[in-house]
């Protein structure tokens, strides 16, 4: 399954993380730990959520930009989660085609979330590339 499952499983544990406000090095491990990995979706998993964690605040910032009549405390945690991996993807991974981290994004919601959140991902993420290339 490769980089959609460790996609999702990113997702999974970025939420864990929020709801428990636990950012922890330990709580990383404890996930890897308990779950099957290949190399590729670990090494996938570790980059993203390190990057995230790392640049958090201006990942963030980049998010609230495009959530107009929201505030990033109020949004759902599964699209929250999303949109930083999305925005992570957009912004540090030069080796991912746009086209996929939205469409992954949009797929990711449908499947944990809402069809209204997986509409609102969609905008905010659009938002966030025609800003970007301009």
């Amino acid at each position: 399954m490769g980089r959609k499952l460790a996609r999702e499983e990113t997702m999974k544990l970025l939420f864990q993380m929020e709801m428990n406000n636990d950012y922890s090095d330990d709580i990383v491990e404890l996930y890897i730990d308990e779950n099957e990995f290949t190399h590729d979706e670990e090494e996938y998993i570790r980059d993203a959520v390190e990057t995230i964690k790392i640049n958090l605040n201006d990942i963030d910032e980049s998010i609230q930009k495009y959530i107009k009549g929201w505030k990033i405390h109020r949004l759902a945690k599964v699209d929250l989660s999303v949109l930083r991996i999305a925005v992570y993807e957009l912004t540090y991974r030069k080796d991912i085609p746009m086209e996929v981290t939205i469409n992954e994004a949009i797929e990711i919601c449908k499947k944990y979330s809402t069809d209204e959140s997986s509409k609102f991902i969609n905008g905010v993420l659009g938002s966030f590339v025609r800003k970007k290339d301009e």
